[in-house]
């Protein structure tokens, strides 16, 4: 397929991706030089101006996620005076898609909070959940993307802007499936933590952080985040939500997970060279927690510095590995990191097998993804994929 300007959309995709992955490797090694803390949070409030995003029989999107993204930079502000909040929009304006990602990404910024409310056909569903860019095979995370990607139709020119992307054909999101998230781990943590809070703090439902292909998260070059706080089409849940109580809980779930995010990050402000922990806190070890392989294709961590495996599963409560969730693996490894369990399989130093060993996993597990230890402790992809090929 040909663009207008006669390049061909791969070729013009492969030069975007190389591009990109240049820039997160090197802000995941300064970050790595100057140690990674949270001093600047851009606060994205869904939707706006002209494009109302969903609607319930009383309210729309884009009036509550406003006023969710501005209490919860408010309670940022108030308690973290160190910490810089950058809000996408603070009025009812149409911000586009590339432009809250180009906010973020300019302002350097080290977490990225985007904000939304659900809405189905089906009036029944309710509670919420937590997103970061990734592929999975479920439909209705697609639904839920496609859905909160096709705001770009309010945008002129969008299918140059976004590399050809028609929000309304699922095959276009092969364009996606081409760029590993350098930041997939952190924004797995920081989602944890959110759906961990919205259960047992505020008795939200739980519907599990999950990955999808969200166009606001695409380029953002660091953690981030999609939460869809509820349904605006169960009429019970547009009622909490409408709720200055419901908004109150809402945002003050989003900061809690906020501060115990950034607690966790500080605390590896102690690492000396080889990452080793130098804190006290009993929920995180001294060493990340490796169990041994038993697969001959594979390599051990002691075997090489640099090492991939594949995570399946993470969970802020230990699993057994005769569980139900974990009974279809073999030889699993355990990461324990800030209190939350990571459950990986597989040890390779070729990036090509990890990735070919990923796509089987994913069978099983879609939201299985790829990461990368050096000596025992995780580091972007990107930097793994280049510390390898020197």
């Amino acid at each position: 397929m040909k663009t207008p300007f006669g390049i061909s959309f791969f070729s013009k995709i492969n030069v975007f991706l190389i591009a990109l992955v240049v820039l997160q490797g090197k802000l995941a090694m300064s970050q790595s030089a100057d140690v990674y803390s949270v001093r600047k949070v851009v606060i994205d409030a869904g939707h706006g101006g002209k494009d109302p995003g969903a609607v319930g029989l009383k309210t729309k999107e884009k009036d509550i996620t406003l006023k969710l993204a501005l209490m919860v930079g408010a309670l940022v502000e108030k308690n973290f005076p160190d910490v810089a909040v950058v809000y996408t929009r603070n009025t009812d304006v149409f911000i586009p898609l590339d432009e809250r990602s180009r906010i973020a990404n300019d302002a350097h910024a080290d977490l990225f909070i985007s904000i939304h409310c659900n809405s189905n056909e089906n009036k029944a569903p309710f509670g919420t959940e937590t997103y970061v860019m990734g592929l999975s095979k479920s439909n209705a995370n697609l639904d839920v993307a496609m859905r909160e990607n096709a705001v770009i139709t309010y945008e002129e020119d969008y299918s140059l802007k976004y590399e050809g992307y028609d929000p309304n054909a699922s095959e276009s999101f092969i364009i996606f499936s081409m760029l590993q998230n350098a930041y997939l781990d952190q924004s797995l943590s920081f989602a944890s933590l959110i759906q961990t809070d919205f259960r047992e703090r505020i008795n939200r439902k739980d519907r599990g952080v999950k990955q999808e292909r969200f166009l606001v998260l695409w380029k953002t070059a660091m953690p981030s985040v999609l939460v869809e706080v509820g349904y605006l089409s169960n009429k019970e849940e547009e009622k909490f939500l409408n709720s200055h109580q419901g908004q109150e809980y809402i945002a003050s779930s989003i900061y809690r997970a906020f501060k115990e995010y950034k607690q966790n990050v500080d605390k590896m402000n102690g690492y000396a060279a080889g990452n080793q922990f130098h804190h006290s806190d009993p929920r995180v070890p001294d060493t990340l927690a490796l169990q041994p392989t038993d697969s001959a294709n594979d390599v051990g961590p002691n075997d090489a510095n640099v090492v991939f495996k594949v995570q399946v599963l993470a969970s802020s409560k230990e699993m057994h590995p005769g569980s139900a969730q974990l009974k279809a693996l073999q030889n699993v490894e355990v990461i324990q990191l800030n209190g939350v369990y990571k459950y990986c399989v597989g040890s390779m130093q070729s990036y090509s097998d990890i990735l070919a060993y990923c796509h089987e996993v994913k069978k099983t597990y879609p939201d299985a993804f790829v990461i990368a230890l050096k000596n025992g402790a995780q580091i972007p992809v990107d930097v793994a994929i280049k510390e390898l090929s020197n």
